[in-house]
């Protein structure tokens, strides 16, 4: 049994954010989003340190109200409390031998696929494009450093992943709900020419997934800015 509500804080624009609602939807819980910028009066009041998302879990009265932090938590509690669908891997999951590849693969993404995709690349190029002073040769240019990061960070991701199908072959994991908000976002952008194959035929696959499009709504994806 799983708790009677839950509430996420975050702004939809939030790729973490989109992970966590991805694993909701996916897994059929209900709950309600509060949106919240990174550090603003809502976010410093749910997560000490003003970051995105925070999970309210109201029980009924029966344990009072418990806020989650961090996305890996979340992940991993969401999975306790409605082991069904699971989003966990086991060994024998495509190229997996231990359980512990996917939180590999997920810390991966979190650690090093965040500044590489988004600070590196996405965010300056959007705020760039938007501003309307400079040449996409220009822009170019300005995030020649970045991009290069990213196709180091898409190269070693690639390698960890199965080679067709989800990032574990046939199961859907976190591991997936990790990589997607991040490249669904570089799809966007010019820079997107770096991707592969199969990451284009890995998010086509995606896509498909009914909690990608429930999601989709306030993403950078459909053209949204932050809110």
């Amino acid at each position: 049994m799983y708790p009677d509500l839950f509430t996420v804080i975050g702004t939809p624009f939030s790729t973490f954010t989109r992970t966590i609602t991805l694993g909701l939807h996916y897994k059929g819980l209900p709950f309600n989003q509060i949106r919240a910028l990174p550090h603003s009066a809502t976010a410093d009041e749910h997560h000490p340190f003003g970051y995105l998302p925070t999970l309210v879990i109201e029980t009924n009265g029966r344990e009072g109200t418990l806020k989650l932090r961090e996305s890996f938590a979340i992940a991993r509690y969401l999975d306790r409390v409605a082991p069904q669908p699971s989003l966990c891997i086991r060994p024998g999951d495509g190229h997996a031998l231990i359980e512990e590849q996917m939180w590999e693969f997920v810390s991966l993404v979190a650690s090093y696929g965040f500044p590489a995709v988004e600070a590196g690349v996405v965010k300056p190029r959007v705020a760039l494009s938007d501003e309307g002073k400079a040449t996409d040769a220009e822009i170019r240019e300005n995030i020649k450093p970045g991009v290069e990061r990213l196709r180091r960070f898409l190269t070693v991701i690639e390698e960890a992943m199965s080679p067709e199908g989800y990032v574990f072959g046939g199961k859907l994991s976190w591991a997936d709900f990790f990589l997607y908000p991040l490249l669904a976002n570089l799809r966007t952008i010019p820079e997107s020419e770096v991707l592969s194959k199969r990451m284009l035929e890995w998010m086509e696959s995606m896509d498909k997934l009914e909690a990608v499009k429930a999601t989709a709504p306030g993403t950078l994806s459909v053209g949204a800015r932050p809110t």
